[in-house]
């Protein structure tokens, strides 16, 4: 095919950067040795609106932290927590030569979209959709112990911790995950990490139906080392366990962690550990813009895969304004292949969580997504969007059973049952209930919402979900 034939995406391959930190005015004195330590990089996030002013010195106007502050006062569900390296992929390439130069570049990038949102992103009309939920995949309903869901016939996750190095704001695990907010006083898990962990092994072991665990939290790069490999190591001897993934996001917002020569060295260990009993070892990350696919992510998940992991794959988030187009999901998708080997896996719908109703897409709108990344990406490496429905749990956006587009209601069935289900027939039958945003629904959907929307006192459910 000729190379002049012009397609809806043109792919071109571009080698991994690292933006200078020392553009910012916090950081013009940092050094190599300094900026590549994870314990720097951990001493310095960003907590604070004082401590993002320290770092961005003039170049934010104070517009931009007036509107930040409104957010984390009035609608953020998380707390304010960055990494420096984070932070550095905001704004890569725009310019910071004086008073408020970074202000515009701050308000359209993508990655500050989703990691630093200001009360101006978000919807006046529906901040939140009527029915969302703090814990809206119930996954606390699932626990067969303290912090390990059980969800899927075959599958678990086990949640070690409940913080992470860096917290995004769309956080699906809201509800649990890190500090309390003026919006969200946070759940916290109840048992000593010793005992929680040991319960889930106890589970494990005498659940052989589950062959594959999901390591997570939080994020396992909060974990010491020590108990992580401890953990994995007590999984490894049991026979039933096939696969084990570790989930951080911290590969993207603190790779210095993941280059960490005792980490590197304990990945090790545990991979020819795998390799021996014939089971599989992968890490699942979580970026969500090209940019942040940076020259040390790329070197951090190359010392990986050299370590012995099996595969490193990227669990993104669909987000409107961050990278819901073609050509961003598609950016994403091969910077990820290209500079760093890390396998394209889902992209999520964004869950339905208080306050995320701008992040969120229709169904819709991530079916035609999903046909116009097809046939750009190798088969093996093009991810599915799939849409995690409460109570029946992932699936590809084109599985729904029946969709309502004028009050955007999709129906979705299970073929598994969980914990929650009552063991009859009904189970396999029933019709689950997902809710596009109001606002993209036609004019009659989105005042039937203003109309009947829960707490109205003539409002009936129409539709036989379970809620």
């Amino acid at each position: 095919m000729s190379d002049g034939l012009q397609q809806p995406y043109a792919y071109r391959r571009h080698e991994a950067g690292e933006p200078d930190p020392r553009r910012l005015s916090g950081w013009r004195d940092v050094t190599d040795e300094e900026w590549n330590s994870p314990q720097w990089q951990r001493a310095h996030c960003v907590k604070n609106l004082r401590q993002l002013r320290e770092v961005t010195g003039d170049l934010l106007g104070d517009t931009f932290f007036a509107d930040l502050e409104r957010d984390q006062r009035e609608r953020a569900t998380m707390s304010l927590l960055i990494t420096p390296h984070m932070i550095n992929t905001m704004a890569p390439d725009a310019p910071a030569d004086g008073p408020g130069s970074l202000t515009d570049a701050y308000y359209a990038d993508p990655v500050r979209r989703y990691m630093l949102p200001v009360l101006s992103d978000r919807r006046t009309d529906f901040p939140s959709h009527p029915y969302a939920e703090r814990d809206s995949l119930h996954e606390r309903d699932m626990w067969a112990t303290e912090g390990l869901t059980h969800r899927y016939p075959t599958k678990v996750l086990a949640e070690l911790v409940s913080t992470c190095p860096q917290y995004c704001g769309h956080c699906t695990r809201m509800d649990l995950v890190g500090n309390s907010t003026p919006q969200v006083s946070k759940t916290s898990f109840t048992l000593k990490p010793e005992a929680r962990l040991q319960a889930m092994i106890d589970y494990l072991r005498k659940t052989p139906s589950v062959r594959d665990v999901v390591v997570s939290g939080g994020d396992v790069a909060n974990v010491p080392w020590p108990r992580v490999e401890s953990f994995v190591n007590a999984l490894l001897e049991i026979d039933s366990i096939r696969d084990i993934r570790l989930a951080s996001k911290a590969l993207i917002g603190l790779p210095q962690y993941w280059m960490d020569g005792k980490v590197l060295a304990g990945v090790g260990r545990l991979a020819a550990t795998a390799r021996s009993r014939g089971v599989q070892i992968a890490l699942h990350t979580h970026a969500n813009a090209e940019q942040q696919i940076t020259r040390s992510v790329s070197r951090a998940s190359r010392l990986l895969l050299d370590a012995g992991l099996r595969d490193i794959r990227n669990q993104a988030v669909l987000l409107r304004t961050v990278n819901d187009s073609p050509a961003a999901l598609l950016d994403l998708c091969f910077a990820l292949l290209d500079r760093a080997a890390i396998m394209p896996y889902y992209f999520y719908m964004c869950d339905m969580i208080p306050y995320s109703e701008h992040w969120r897409t229709s169904v819709a709108e991530a079916q035609d997504l999903q046909h116009a990344i097809m046939g750009y990406l190798p088969g093996f490496a093009t991810p599915r969007i799939v849409c995690d429905v409460p109570f029946v749990g992932k699936r590809w956006v084109h599985q729904l059973t029946d969709y309502d587009r004028v009050h955007g209601i999709s129906y979705w069935s299970k073929n598994y049952r969980t914990a929650l289900d009552a063991g009859d027939a009904d189970d396999l039958t029933r019709l689950y209930e997902y809710y596009d945003p109001v606002y993209t629904l036609p004019p009659e959907g989105q005042e039937w919402w203003k109309a009947h929307a829960p707490g109205v006192p003539a409002f009936e459910p129409r539709f036989s979900a379970v809620r």
